[in-house]
């Protein structure tokens, strides 16, 4: 589907909040309708995302491959309410919206005219199939300062690796929103003949290749009872990485011919679209379809107040080629034997998104915001695996773009935001780093603080003895943990923000326990992460 035709048919269904009689589908009786639960996101002052997304009979993944599947209807009407109270005596907002075949039978509802910094609960409806009860809130007012934001942040859930334990604990953290930076689905089918790695879970799934399969991967991955329960929680900021297509895609560059990879890539970004709680403004940027090079416009920004202001980035649709991938297809890079890792025009981000990066900033220098966040995928600061003089980076992070880092650093110290705190994933470690204001002078000044999170159950090759040897040649980084998944909280007012790293004890257990791995706090107008 070309994206003027789904950003039409998203529009439209996220926006006709009433429908007339006439327009109302059949209705389904005695159907689970709603076996994927329900999520909200992307909450501004006054309104929010709520999504869900029907489907009759089983999940896939959960049965054999060639188990007959029950197709739905091309439209189905579905009822949704928003109230004050969870025995929804106080209605605030209701109305109807079509699940579409074309979407996937997802609902993106962009509900709007609620009031400031309160939390509602939600529900939808078809027939006498009805979800769960959620909770959800929205943002303060922009001129506000509010006294605290609690969210969480989370990255990397393959599905085979472990269970979805940390969700469960996260129920407990009195979080106002969830934060996941990237790697929601992995598209690998089952392995034949595990290696290194411990398969906790199975599923019967290929790997994806068509929008069916990837709309298969999150039906799998969302049928979790512990994910769903995080999601009916709180709001999510959602943004994605490689594996919502495929392992280490670079831009238009991936696995097959590239009218072949372009059409993959079209259908792993549909299917995020249609699993996400997201509006339908992501995918109105530029004039062509998913494949090409402006596919989904999915960086954003999202205030909580004048408190903070998440710059929540798009490290993989933009991103310029790997640096000498050719020469050394495996392993790092190193700067002596490799010039194109010096090309000043090599981004990450891509021009375009760099100089958004940058007027955002900007702005919240002049506008008084106490907190910058840049959230991202992977992990920001330098990282050397050897002695000098014989440096030797990877590829796939900031390390191999080290131009493009430079000029987001430079951005920060033009125009310093009050406090510029980055948080990432990606690298299935916790790493917490002092961020320099250049990496290649290790007397440069702190200019900022990372937290780079380890997984939810994404398994790491690194060994405990391997991390803590990085860290010792990188003496800007104050932790790195490669043994243990978890996700980290972080706690936000005005005067600090404190990270605490929560950690499984047993990842391959549902009932796995968890406890603090460390903690962390940055004062306000004093950049750098302190241990306490």
């Amino acid at each position: 589907m070309q994206r003027r035709d789904l950003f039409r048919l998203a529009t439209a269904a996220a926006t006709a909040t009433s429908l007339p009689r006439w327009g109302w589908s059949a209705t389904l009786r005695q159907r689970d309708l709603f076996p994927l639960g329900v999520a909200s996101g992307a909450p501004t002052e006054d309104g929010v995302v709520l999504w869900t997304r029907l489907l009759d009979g089983p999940v896939p993944g959960t049965v054999p491959a060639d188990n007959p599947r029950t197709a739905l209807p091309e439209a189905l009407t579905v009822r949704w309410e928003v109230a004050e109270d969870e025995g929804f005596q106080r209605i605030a907002r209701s109305g109807q919206a079509q699940a579409l075949a074309a979407l996937g039978h997802s609902v993106h509802v962009e509900v709007n005219g609620l009031r400031p910094d309160r939390g509602y609960f939600y529900r939808f409806m078809h027939g006498d199939a009805v979800t769960a009860t959620a909770r959800t809130r929205t943002a303060p007012p922009a001129q506000a300062l509010p006294g605290r934001l609690r969210f969480a942040f989370a990255s990397c859930q393959r599905w085979e690796h472990g269970h979805y334990a940390a969700y469960r604990h996260m129920l407990d953290e009195d979080l106002d929103l969830v934060l996941f930076l990237g790697d929601y689905i992995y598209e690998y089918a089952m392995p034949k003949t595990p290696a290194r790695e411990t398969l906790v879970r199975t599923h019967t799934l290929r790997v994806a290749q068509t929008l069916e399969d990837y709309r298969d991967r999150y039906a799998l991955y969302r049928s979790d009872a512990h994910l769903q329960a995080a999601h009916r929680a709180c709001p999510w900021l959602v943004t994605w990485d490689d594996h919502e297509v495929h392992n280490d895609y670079v831009g238009l560059q991936g696995q097959g011919s590239p009218a072949a990879f372009q059409q993959r890539r079209g259908a792993g970004y549909q299917a995020f679209f249609e699993n996400m709680p997201l509006r339908a403004s992501v995918l109105a940027h530029g004039p062509g379809g998913l494949g090409t090079p402006d596919g989904v416009r999915i960086y954003d920004r999202h205030a909580w107040g004048q408190l903070l202001r998440f710059h929540v980035l798009d490290t993989r649709q933009y991103r310029d080629h790997e640096a000498c991938s050719a020469q050394a297809p495996r392993g790092g890079v190193s700067p002596q034997e490799c010039a194109e890792l010096h090309d000043a025009a090599r981004s990450l981000l891509g021009q375009a998104q760099e100089r958004w990066v940058e007027q955002g900033l900007s702005q919240d220098a002049a506008g008084g915001t106490r907190w910058s966040v840049l959230a991202q995928q992977t992990l920001f600061s330098q990282r050397n695996h050897r002695r000098a003089p014989e440096q030797r980076y990877s590829r796939g992070t900031w390390d191999g773009y080290p131009a493009s880092r430079q000029r987001l650093l430079d951005a920060v110290r033009r125009t310093p935001p009050r406090n510029t705190v980055w948080v990432g994933g990606d690298i299935h470690q916790n790493c917490v780093s002092r961020v320099l204001a250049d990496f290649s002078d290790p007397q440069s000044p702190v200019i900022g603080s990372e937290f780079c999170g380890t997984s939810i159950t994404s398994s790491s090759s690194v060994t405990r003895e391997q991390a803590q040897r990085l860290a010792d040649l990188n003496p800007h980084i104050v932790l790195s943990r490669p043994d243990q998944r978890g996700y980290a909280v972080c706690d936000v007012t005005p005067q600090r923000w404190t990270t605490t790293l929560r950690v499984l004890d047993d990842v391959t257990r549902a009932d796995s326990g968890i406890t603090t791995q460390a903690r962390f706090v940055v004062q306000d107008g004093t950049p750098g992460p302190q241990s306490v």
